[in-house]
C-alpha cells in the first residue's frame, strides 16, 4: 500500500503536544481503531518499548504487535507493526507560526486474506478517513 500521511496543526506548544502525544498508553481515548494497548516490554516510553494493540476497523480485529524503532524527545516517535499487518507509522511534531503541526505517516502491508495490495487500495481511503478523526479527537484532547 502507498504511504498515507494525514496532518493537523494545533494552536498548542510543542511540548503540550509532545506530553499527550508520547503517552502512548493514552492514544486508545482519541485512536477510534486503538480499543486496548498492553505493553509487552518493561518501558513505555522510548526506543525498545513494545506492546500489543487491539485494533478494530470495521468488523475486521486484529492484534498490532508494535515496536517502538525511533524516539526524538519532543519531535518524532516511529513504530514497526509485526502482526498480521506490516509496515511503519511516523509521528513528526514541526512548530508553526504558534502552534504545533502533527504530522502521522504510515505505509503499511495487508495480508493476502485482506487482498493484499488490492485490498490496500481498498482500504486507503477508509483509514485516511478514520486517520483523520483521529487526529481531530486528539486535538479535542487537548483542550480538555
Amino acid at each position: 500500500m502507498r504511504p498515507i500521511e494525514v496532518a493537523a496543526v494545533y494552536p498548542h506548544s510543542p511540548a503540550l503536544v509532545w506530553a499527550a502525544l508520547s503517552s502512548i498508553e493514552d492514544h486508545v481515548t482519541w485512536m477510534k481503531d486503538a480499543e486496548r494497548i498492553t505493553f509487552t516490554s518493561d518501558s513505555r516510553r522510548g526506543v525498545g518499548t513494545a506492546f500489543d494493540c487491539a485494533t478494530r476497523v470495521g468488523p475486521l480485529r486484529t492484534l498490532d504487535r508494535m515496536l517502538v524503532t525511533e524516539w526524538e524527545e519532543g519531535t518524532a516517535i516511529a513504530v514497526t507493526h509485526r502482526g498480521l499487518v506490516t509496515g511503519a507509522g511516523r509521528f513528526t511534531l514541526t512548530p508553526v507560526g504558534g502552534g504545533t503541526r502533527l504530522a502521522w505517516r504510515e505505509e503499511l502491508s495487508l495480508p493476502w486474506w485482506l487482498g493484499g495490495a488490492l485490498g490496500g487500495l481498498v482500504a486507503r481511503p477508509v483509514l485516511t478517513a478514520l486517520w483523520r478523526g483521529n487526529l481531530r479527537r486528539f486535538g479535542e484532547s487537548l483542550d480538555d
